[in-house]
This record gives C-alpha cells, sequence and structure tokens, in this order.
C-alpha cells in the first residue's frame, strides 16, 4: 500500500511535459520567425566572410 501512495506522490513526468511544451513553443517561433532567421544569419556568415580576409 506504501508503495502504490509514493508512487501516486512522485512527479518525475511533469518534468517531461514541460520540456516537450518548451520545445513546442520554440519550434513554433522559428517556424514563424523564419525569414527573419534566415536573413539575420545570411547577413552575419557574410559579415564574417567580409572582415575575415582583413586579418
Amino acid at each position: 500500500m506504501e508503495q502504490i501512495r509514493l508512487f501516486l506522490k512522485e512527479e518525475d513526468g511533469v518534468g517531461v511535459v514541460e520540456v516537450i511544451l518548451i520545445l513546442v513553443v520554440l519550434i513554433a517561433l522559428v517556424a514563424i520567425f523564419k525569414t527573419k532567421i534566415t536573413a539575420l544569419v545570411n547577413k552575419i556568415f557574410q559579415t564574417i566572410n567580409t572582415n575575415a580576409g582583413k586579418i
């Protein structure tokens, strides 16, 4: 009987659900802002390539 009570009080699964929800929100944000993120990354790499020749 004690083991059943301990099993019901265990909350390890809650952490997994929270992590999954955070991942879903992050994926949704990436999907929404995909074009802006792509443009920003391309601009950053272009700046790196341009400034790499100066070194």
